[in-house]
């Protein structure tokens, strides 16, 4: 296959497992969004999703998160870990968001990176899922997965996203991103990764890849 017909193969494949694609963190609007993907940074979207109706029921707005102390927060997220940065980003950007943007979340990467414990990833996740702007935020799932595919040559997440971005169609950007997020959980995880079940990798991957599994998985006698 050529480069060309090998991202045509993942497309179709992930708009026939994936026709309607689950957004994974809950949210109801921009805001609580941005929090839920920031408290997802090392924290597992399903104890995300338990964690931020408990901070929701508090504060669901800046206005409110700002009413709310540090340690407050702190104490509601603590599950999901790196809870004393978190929280300070949370009530950090909740702050910003009042004083410079009345109270909403911009919709502009260069303004939502400028708020505390937001990075390029967070902000891409919610220019794609709350805005719609095109953008394709690159979780470990992505980077394993392009490199697995030998889409991208899996050096940095800056360079994954660079390939994505070249190789996929601009309109397909924030639907892939979440199909290959869900794809990569499913069928083609880090650990416990079964090949017979992985058709993209299996049909596609780098060969280096595919020898390796091979190797390490040998039938037993």
């Amino acid at each position: 296959m050529t480069k060309a017909e090998k991202v045509q193969f993942v497309i179709d494949t992930l708009a026939k497992l994936y026709p309607e694609i689950p957004v994974p963190l809950e949210h109801k609007d921009p805001y609580t969004l941005l929090i839920a993907v920031l408290l997802s940074a090392q924290c597992t979207d399903v104890r995300v999703n338990k964690i931020t109706p408990l901070l929701f029921a508090k504060a669901d707005n800046p206005y409110d998160m700002v009413k709310m102390s540090i340690e407050e927060i702190k104490e509601i997220i603590r599950p999901c870990g790196l809870s004393p940065m978190k929280s300070k980003g949370i009530y950090g950007l909740s702050k910003i968001l009042i004083e410079k943007h009345q109270g909403k979340v911009p919709e502009s990467f260069e303004y939502l990176e400028e708020l505390p414990a937001v990075g390029h990833k967070t902000a891409g996740v919610v220019m794609s899922q709350a805005f719609g702007i095109p953008a394709f935020p690159i979780d470990t799932h992505i980077h394993r997965l392009l490199y697995r595919w030998n889409l991208s040559n899996g050096k940095n997440v800056v360079q994954s996203e660079k390939d994505a971005k070249r190789l996929f169609p601009k309109e397909l950007w924030n639907d892939l991103h979440l199909q290959i997020i869900w794809y990569g959980r499913e069928y083609s995880p880090a650990r416990g990764w079964d090949l017979e079940k992985d058709i993209i990798t299996k049909t596609i991957g780098r060969k280096t890849v595919l020898d390796d599994y091979y190797k390490n998985n040998k039938p037993k006698n």
